[in-house]
């Protein structure tokens, strides 16, 4: 047997697998485990990680079986869901991963990990570029059209996304995948390259294809290594994004990638159909063998910029070496701040190490997001009051440290467990986000509110939508999209109609509205 049909069949036997923090989701939004890099670090945190439990397929196939037989209220009848997609696998797409954008005449364009087709050399199938076109008639089905077909490093293209997509104002699509392109990074014996960063554009003519293009392939381990999460660009057009290991620093965050992740930014070429241009910003070290406190590592892609260009963002590991997660870390915030001098190096800077315990939260799986008054938000999949994770905010002060405060820790009761994904605001200063999974009864995740607290009170939360598993969505693990009339528009990476992937179904498209 071949070496990737190895990869496959190892992949293939725990994509209904997740990881549980106490209770809590797994590692990625590309959760069920669906490519070898989330199932190796599975294996290789199972001894470090004392207070983690973990759902075989077989329990986590009974539990999807069991939630399609329940059923579950939502906290607040007036909020409507409806699935807008169900994807089928192979040929379509399965498991969407990361941020949906609309275009200008309202169509939504996402990514997913799985499906298209399983030709290429990766460690599973070869994941999608979808567009869901809007009905003429209210109340009609959205089309899905699948506009690409990842085709592996084999072809010089990138395969496995892991992350969304953003959008330009002409309609360009922009995303990376997690494997593929030219670079010469090799995974248990077969070179499945680093990594890409693709660009996809709209036809000139209506009814033409789109065109797919690789922008940037990661050529060794040293500029990056597993690109994912979302891209974010800046006001020149520059592009900026994460990979989880590669950038040449660190050698303690994992046994089968090298290094401990970079941040990039890519810029554009001068000249039409000229190259993009990347460099590493910062190349994370991790903490180092015997220290109680290090660099962060393995970044989370959703970067988020300030006017002055500096860039913000949260590993996943690293930072401080709490009890729970021994040697490798709770996670950090950082901020990146571009030179004074033009080709001198960025600053990086620690604003916080998350400790994993009853007062703080740790292991954030997303990016940070900005109030107006320059205040930063985000979550944690485990760890604060409830020890199933948090919301929090980081403050800055006129002194220089941040101060982190957690807004609200889930207990994994009604309001749910484990928040994989960032928060989201709305024009009245509410926080909208998600919680993966509910441990102890028939949900598969929730939606929820938290509004703010008018004079020194308490954040109040309510779930707005608990999600009840196939044919409903299951699992939410994406970033949450307004659209017009209050309506809120992500994806689900199970659940859904159909039974290809499993009863646990291929992931869902879908909108909650007031």
């Amino acid at each position: 047997m071949s070496d990737i049909a190895i990869l496959r069949q190892l992949t293939n036997r725990t994509a209904s697998g997740r990881r549980i923090h106490t209770g809590v989701t797994s590692r990625k939004a590309t959760l069920l485990l669906a490519f070898l890099s989330f199932l190796l670090r599975v294996q290789v945190r199972k001894s470090s990680l004392a207070m983690n439990q973990y759902l075989g397929p077989q329990i986590r196939i009974l539990i999807w079986v069991a939630v399609i037989l329940a059923t579950a209220s939502n906290a607040s009848a007036s909020w409507k869901e409806n699935v807008l997609y169900s994807f089928q696998g192979v040929p379509d797409g399965a498991l969407p991963v990361g941020g949906i954008v609309f275009d200008s005449a309202g169509n939504l364009y996402g990514a997913t990990t799985l499906g298209g087709a399983s030709s290429c050399r990766s460690v599973n199938q070869c994941g999608t570029v979808f567009q869901l076109a809007p009905p003429v008639k209210q109340g009609d089905p959205w089309t899905e059209t699948v506009l690409y077909v990842f085709k592996g490093n084999e072809f010089g293209d990138g395969t496995t996304p892991a992350g969304g997509l953003v959008i330009d104002s002409a309609g360009n699509l922009y995303g990376t995948t997690a494997y593929g392109g030219t670079g010469d990074c090799v995974l248990l014996g077969s070179r499945l390259g680093c990594g890409a960063v693709y660009e996809l554009s709209p036809p000139k003519q209506k009814g033409g294809k789109w065109t797919e293009r690789v922008i940037y392939s990661f050529p060794t381990a040293k500029q990056g290594y597993l690109p994912q999460g979302d891209l974010v660009f800046d006001a020149a057009g520059n592009l900026y994004g994460a990979t989880e290991f590669g950038g040449g620093h660190g050698t303690t965050c994992n046994g089968f990638y090298q290094y401990c992740g970079a941040v990039f930014e890519l810029s554009p070429p001068k000249t039409k159909g000229g190259k993009w241009t990347e460099k590493v910003l910062h190349g994370f070290s991790g903490i180092g063998v015997g220290k109680q406190n290090g660099d962060g590592a393995n970044p989370n892609g959703g970067l988020v910029l300030d006017s002055k260009g500096v860039v913000y963002g949260t590993t996943f590991i690293g930072g401080y070496n709490c009890p729970h997660n021994s040697n490798q870390g709770c996670g950090t915030a950082f901020e990146l701040k571009p030179p004074t001098k033009k080709g001198a190096p960025w600053t990086a800077s620690t604003l916080h190490r998350f400790r994993r315990d009853t007062s703080d939260g740790g292991l954030p799986m997303a990016g940070l997001r900005f109030d107006v008054a320059g205040d930063l938000y985000g979550t944690n999949v485990s760890g604060g009051p409830g020890q199933f994770g948090t919301v929090f905010s980081l403050k800055p002060t006129s002194k220089g440290p941040w101060i982190e405060t957690v807004l609200y820790g889930f207990s994994d009761n009604k309001q749910g467990a484990g928040p994989e994904a960032g928060i989201s605001f709305d024009a009245n200063g509410s926080l909208y986000g998600t919680t993966a999974i509910a441990t102890d009864r028939s949900a598969q995740g929730n939606v929820f509110r938290l509004k703010p607290p008018r004079r020194g009170g308490t954040w109040m939360l309510g779930v707005i939508y608990t999600f009840t598993g196939n044919p409903d969505g299951a699992l939410p693990s994406a970033n949450l999209l307004f659209g017009g009339g209050g309506r809120i528009l992500s994806t689900t990476q199970a659940g859904g109609g159909s039974q290809t992937c499993s009863p646990g179904g291929c992931g869902t498209v879908y909108e909650v509205s007031p």
